[in-house]
């Protein structure tokens, strides 16, 4: 049974960081691409980070580009986000996704601001 069990959100404080993390299991972890997606309030969801199989290519949106690192441990079949310099619209729910042969999503995690 593959799952993706995302942890580690909390409150957006503006000027502060997080760590998200994405514990995988039940899929050969290192032949997926890793992604994390977002959804706000009333929008769409929209991609954040990606990260290939081996970590050898990372993009990231514009808008957290340059704020967050996403990372990937092989491992440990976790994939990592990095978030620094948060912004009150950072606020949404946080999704990991693993991407090969089939297309994997974990259940969400709520990163909400702390006003």
């Amino acid at each position: 049974q593959v799952q993706l069990v995302e942890s580690g959100g909390g409150l957006v404080q503006p000027g502060g960081s997080l760590r998200l993390s994405c514990a995988v299991s039940g899929l050969t972890f290192r032949l997926y691409t890793m992604s994390w997606y977002r959804q706000a309030p009333g929008k769409e969801r929209e991609l954040v980070a990606v990260i290939t199989k081996g970590g050898g290519t990372k993009n990231y949106a514009d808008s957290v580009k340059g704020r967050f690192t996403i990372s990937r441990d092989d491992g440990k079949n976790n994939v990592l986000l990095k978030m620094d310099s948060l912004k009150p619209e950072d606020t949404a729910v946080y999704y990991c996704k693993a991407a090969w042969n089939s297309v994997c999503w974990g259940k969400g995690f709520l990163v909400t601001d702390s006003s």
